[in-house]
């Protein structure tokens, strides 16, 4: 349901007739809703198990898409994307001590990876079935058609979690079967830089490739429903790029791999005003997805790694909060792209990566997490 939003803002911009600030106020809206939650619902995983949690992230996001489809302005909008946000953090923080207990520490980052895979998935195939669908029903119709059966599978989805034991008490167990020590202060401090890394790669290139569709109808010429299922390129790295990211983590360390995310998306996000429609483009939304999905399985991976159980879906909410609610910018990259134009904003953007990535590099380098 969230991977929906962004390849439709070309057929919401025109029906509500909005600026670039005003787009971004929607991404906004979601976005902070989204990051804000995660905290709360990590400390809420770690108490109340991960059945009722994972169960509000999927029957919750589809009921609030449910009132998306039926808003009749901007503002009401505005106000059921928060809702989205909302019951939308309840999933990660939940899911992925459980993944990560259910496996050696040394094949953490491949199992979080594949994990991944699922989310990715839905974030390729939704602009593929947004176009198709808002060609035919428009924006509303497509929430409305994909809620429904969405709604269904939270039930049942809720009934499997019962049968298959994930309870509190299998909370409790996942975490006893992964503890770890509590970081020491040194590495508390190396914490927060990989942390602040994964943020930022995570949002910057998330936000840049919200106002993909956009700059691809209002730039490059191209049509709403492909501007819209061009997203999809972007979220196909993704597939490999969760377990290639959880790989090359297990096998050359944490810290080379998402200091390497930072250096190769930053650039990526320049190149996108000087890549033409066709394969260049392509390729460039190729890297991007690809690095940023990376860099997720990492960061989850070197958290639970670092973390105590006590704490560890609280911290991965900290991170989910920062990486999740940070796409809020995308008001500010609204505000800029209605001022500056996208050549300027991208670059802006890229600048600001490659900084944050040399500098936390510098506070990481020489060891490999």
């Amino acid at each position: 349901m969230m991977a929906l939003l962004s390849p439709l803002l070309p057929f919401i911009r025109n029906d509500f007739t909005l600026s670039y600030t005003q787009i971004g106020g929607l991404l906004f809206a979601y976005n902070i809703a989204y990051g804000i939650s995660q905290l709360p619902a990590g400390w809420a995983a770690d108490r109340l198990g991960p059945r009722i949690m994972l169960t509000v992230g999927v029957a919750g996001v589809a009921f609030a898409g449910l009132l998306i489809g039926l808003s009749p302005n901007y503002v009401v909008l505005a106000l059921f994307l928060v809702i989205l946000g909302l019951v939308g953090g309840g999933y990660h923080p939940a899911a992925s001590p459980l993944v990560s207990a259910s496996v050696k520490p040394e094949r953490r980052g491949i199992a979080l990876g594949i994990h991944q895979i699922g989310g990715t998935g839905s974030f390729f195939l939704a602009p593929l079935i947004a176009a198709g669908i808002a060609s035919a029903l428009g924006w509303r119709g497509t929430f409305l058609a994909i809620s429904i059966p969405a709604i269904a599978f939270g039930i049942v989805f809720y009934m499997f979690l019962g049968r298959m034991g994930y309870t509190n008490t299998a909370r409790k167990k996942a975490a006893d079967a992964s503890a770890t020590g509590p970081p020491e202060p040194r590495d508390l401090r190396r914490l927060s830089a990989f942390i602040a890394l994964g943020i930022a790669s995570m949002v910057l290139v998330y936000s840049s490739l919200q106002f993909v569709p956009l700059y691809a109808v209002d730039v490059l010429g191209t049509s709403e429903e492909w501007g819209g299922a061009m997203l999809s390129i972007a979220f196909f790295g993704g597939l490999w790029g969760g377990p290639l990211g959880g790989y090359l983590s297990d096998r050359f360390g944490r810290v080379p791999v998402i200091i390497a995310v930072g250096l190769v998306a930053g650039p990526a996000i320049y190149f996108l005003n000087l890549a033409s429609l066709g394969v260049g483009f392509y390729a460039v939304l190729l890297i991007m997805g690809t690095a940023m999905h990376v860099g997720m399985p990492v960061v989850e991976a070197y958290i639970i790694s670092h973390v105590s159980p006590q704490k560890r879906s609280t911290v991965l909410g900290i991170y989910y909060m920062g990486s999740r609610g940070g796409p809020a910018i995308t008001l500010l990259i609204g505000y800029l792209l209605d001022q500056y134009g996208f050549y300027a904003t991208y670059t802006g953007v890229s600048v600001v990566l490659v900084t944050i990535a040399l500098a936390c590099a510098a506070l990481l380098w020489g060891k490999r997490g």
